[in-house]
């Protein structure tokens, strides 16, 4: 039951960095639940894999570089989400900040701890 409130919200939190960052498109809710769904398995595989390996650098840069890979990841993951486009390094970037923002906002909403 868990998972698919955080699936939920992650979507609604995906729908509204579409709406704000310039370069980010979800064609709807299906699509945005597609994406999230999406988006949380590429974090879970290739996303940890990545910060396994460059946690060296994220040190060095005091956790910036994460931020780097989140971009990355989300548009990776745009590539395999059909009515979810991400158009550039930047708008992925930026995105990708504003979605961690929002859902961890969103989940404290939900589960106040």
């Amino acid at each position: 039951m868990r998972w698919l409130v955080n699936l939920i919200l992650s979507s609604v939190a995906l729908l509204l960095v579409a709406r704000v960052v310039p370069g980010i498109y979800v064609r709807g809710f299906g699509s945005a639940l597609w994406a999230a769904l999406i988006i949380g398995m590429v974090n879970a595989t290739l996303g940890m894999l990545a910060k396994i390996v460059t946690f060296p650098l994220t040190m060095l840069t005091l956790g910036l570089f994460w931020l780097v890979i989140n971009g990355v990841m989300l548009k990776f993951a745009s590539m395999f989400a059909p009515g979810f486009m991400v158009s550039g390094f930047w708008a992925a970037f930026w995105g990708a900040l504003a979605l961690s923002l929002l859902n961890a906002f969103f989940r404290w909403l939900v589960w106040p701890n």
